[in-house]
């Protein structure tokens, strides 16, 4: 798992000198950390009772869509099954993965027009992911049904329990070979069915109880076992043709969701500075991706660096909470 810290910094003179300030302390002479530039655009300030209020729902709606990401791609595991080793490259945001995003970022003026105010703003990003996340419960219910009924259907006419395989043949004369099939389980046991001669039966059952197998009767029903196999060919055949769009459904909302988290970023990262540093908007954003050998070193420095920015700065950085003095947001990749 890869992880970014995104924070921010009141500007120098100018950000540039900001910027310049950090790779000196991070980068030059210790390789602490490998530091990107985190462009945020000239967003409408509003008010400060405005700014005070949507920090709090804003981060509300990061945990809330940083769990939909989370949600998403643990479906599209789920779905691939066995292509798991295949997720990765399935989990790509704007077509590029999710590193080259992130170190990339670009705000996207054509979804989130920086013309509209902060709050609508944060809203239309809740209404797209709150969407995606009713969508995906519809399509999972829809397909996980389908692929259970499925399975009950193969676990009915599979076989697969070991011992049983070993044994049934030889427990008594006249037992059919390979004529056991499991017809249905739960927790705690498995169904068989097993064909015999009449004449053997009272000696298989005494034979079964001897190792532990109980025995019931059973009718042969052929039209229930023929039904039951053009009924799983149907199944096999629903999921099939679902999978292919789920999947192509998974891949582009799992991109919508993940730029929608990262945006959501970018609003915390500009409201909280703006709250903490004052106006005119004047700091710098910064995504770092910590050394992970260094990262206790990492905190300090980052401490000493800004800790004369407010008196409560004396405890080093927590990147489990976002809202430190330096805003630093942190940024797990899912995959």
């Amino acid at each position: 798992m890869t992880e970014f810290w995104l924070i921010s910094a009141p500007g120098e003179k100018t950000c540039q000198q900001t910027w310049d300030k950090m790779m000196a302390a991070t980068t030059r002479t210790n390789n602490l950390s490998t530091n990107h530039k985190f462009n945020i655009p000239d967003l409408k300030v509003g008010t400060l009772d405005v700014l005070v209020g949507l920090s709090d729902e804003l981060a509300k709606l990061d945990s809330f869509v940083e769990s939909v990401v989370k949600k998403v791609a643990q479906y599209m595991a789920d779905v691939l099954e066995d292509s798991r080793d295949k997720v990765q490259e399935n989990l790509l945001a704007n077509g590029v993965d999710l590193v080259t995003y992130i170190t990339r970022f670009q705000w996207d003026m054509a979804k989130y027009p920086i013309k509209q105010s902060l709050k609508n703003i944060s809203e239309i990003i809740s209404k797209q992911v709150t969407q995606i996340d009713n969508d995906l419960k519809t399509r999972a219910s829809a397909y996980n049904n389908l692929k259970g009924n499925l399975q009950n259907l193969e676990r009915k006419n599979a076989t697969g329990y070991p011992d049983w395989q070993k044994t049934y043949e030889t427990l008594a004369e006249m037992v059919v070979p390979r004529s056991s099939n499991l017809l249905f389980e739960d927790n705690d046991s498995g169904l068989f069915s097993v064909t015999l001669f009449r004449k053997a039966i009272d000696d298989f059952k005494h034979k079964a109880r001897e190792n532990k197998f109980t025995v019931r009767d059973f009718q042969y029903n052929e039209e229930e076992m023929k039904a039951d196999k053009e009924e799983m060919t149907r199944l096999s055949t629903d999921k099939k043709k679902q999978f292919g769009p789920l999947v192509r459904w998974l891949k582009v909302n799992f991109s919508e969701a993940f730029i929608a988290w990262i945006h959501i970023k970018a609003l915390r990262v500009f409201v909280e500075s703006v709250l903490r540093y004052g106006l005119p908007v004047n700091f710098q954003a910064m995504l770092l991706q910590p050394n992970k050998k260094t990262l206790k070193k990492l905190r300090e420095v980052l401490n000493d660096l800004y800790k004369h920015l407010d008196s409560s700065a004396a405890a080093i950085i927590d990147v489990s909470n976002p809202l430190y003095l330096l805003q630093a947001h942190s940024i797990k990749k899912y995959c």
